[in-house]
């Protein structure tokens, strides 16, 4: 049974960090590309970051106020996000990509359960 735990979401202030983490079981972690998408109330899931499966090759929607990075050794994504914005506010998940677009969350196999971020102003 895949599982995939997201982990380190919370309240923070504008301009603050938070690193996101998600264990991951069940599945030959190290052959699949991680994914981190967010959905806030009434909007759809928006795709944020990719790793490759060595974690060789990043690519994000957007900024540069985000790091993704994996350990294969740990079956654990990670997603370091700084400069947070209040329009960061969303529940954050992760997910391993199965083929197809990057970008698109029907390319995704399994998900996590997901993380709450919520910045203030």
């Amino acid at each position: 049974q895949v599982q995939l735990v997201e982990s380190g979401g919370g309240l923070v202030q504008a301009g603050g960090s938070l690193r996101l983490s998600c264990a991951a079981s069940g599945l030959t972690f190290k052959n699949y590309a991680m994914g981190w998408f967010r959905q806030a109330p009434g909007k759809e899931r928006e795709f944020v970051a990719v790793i490759s499966e060595s974690g060789g090759s990043t690519y994000y929607a957007d900024s540069s106020r985000f790091t993704i990075s994996r350990d294969n050794a740990k079956n654990t994504v990670y997603l370091q996000m700084n400069s947070l914005k209040p329009e960061d506010t969303a529940v954050y998940y992760c997910a391993a990509h199965d083929s197809g677009s990057y970008r698109q969350h029907q390319s995704y196999d399994y998900w996590g359960q997901g993380t709450q971020v919520a910045v203030s102003s």
